[in-house]
This record gives structure tokens, C-alpha cells and sequence, in this order.
């Protein structure tokens, strides 16, 4: 049974607003760096203050993150039939996260430098 509004009032707005496609991504880089930053922080590594571990898991957060969102993306776009879409996506995603490991990897003499710095 339908109740009929007095004359003026007009239905309470819906709760939430309807979900747009895109709205899976919002987030996503942020959720994929700090769980990929949170699991890389306490893993085999010497206390979680000294500076190389920092790096670390700055570098971890960011990998994380972009594998997350291009997940998402290749995923998104399997499920709706576009096969380009996805394998473009994951190979952006790939593409990241060696971009950031080659960035921001030590080398060598600065492993060197900061363990006998930290040593």
C-alpha cells in the first residue's frame, strides 16, 4: 500500500548514490600502498627505522599500489569483453612497477655507504 505525500513534501533522497563504472578505482592506489607497505615493513629486515628498510617499503607501497589499480582495471574490463583494454592495462601495470623499481632500487655503493653509515 502507497501512502500519498502531503502537498510540498517530496520522498527522501536515495541513501547512497547509484555506482558509476569508474568508481571501482577510486581508492584503489591508496588501498594497494599501504597493504603492499604494511606486509613489506616487517618482512626480513633490520629494525623498520633505519633508512634503506624505509626505502624499502616506500618502494614496495608504490609497487603495490600500481599493481593493484592495474588489476583492477584488467579486471574490469575482462568482465566486460574488452580483452585490448585488460592486457593494456596489466602491461601499464607491469611497466609501473619495473619504472619504480628501477627507480627507486639502492645501488650498489649506496647499500654500501648506508650500511657502513648505519653500521
Amino acid at each position: 500500500m502507497k501512502y500519498r505525500l502531503p502537498v510540498g513534501y517530496r520522498p527522501a533522497p536515495l541513501a547512497r548514490t547509484p555506482r558509476r563504472p569508474l568508481d571501482c578505482y577510486e581508492g584503489c592506489f591508496t588501498r594497494g600502498f599501504v597493504t603492499a607497505a604494511c606486509i613489506s615493513a616487517f618482512q626480513d629486515v633490520e629494525p623498520p627505522l633505519s633508512r634503506p628498510a624505509l626505502r624499502r617499503v616506500m618502494r614496495h607501497g608504490l609497487q603495490g599500489g600500481t599493481a593493484l589499480v592495474a588489476g583492477t582495471r584488467a579486471a574490469n574490463a575482462v568482465r566486460r569483453g574488452d580483452y585490448l583494454s585488460a592486457v593494456t592495462a596489466a602491461t601499464a601495470g607491469a611497466a609501473g612497477v619495473m619504472i619504480i623499481e628501477r627507480l627507486l632500487r639502492p645501488s650498489p655503493a649506496r647499500e654500501d655507504k648506508e650500511q657502513k653509515k648505519d653500521g
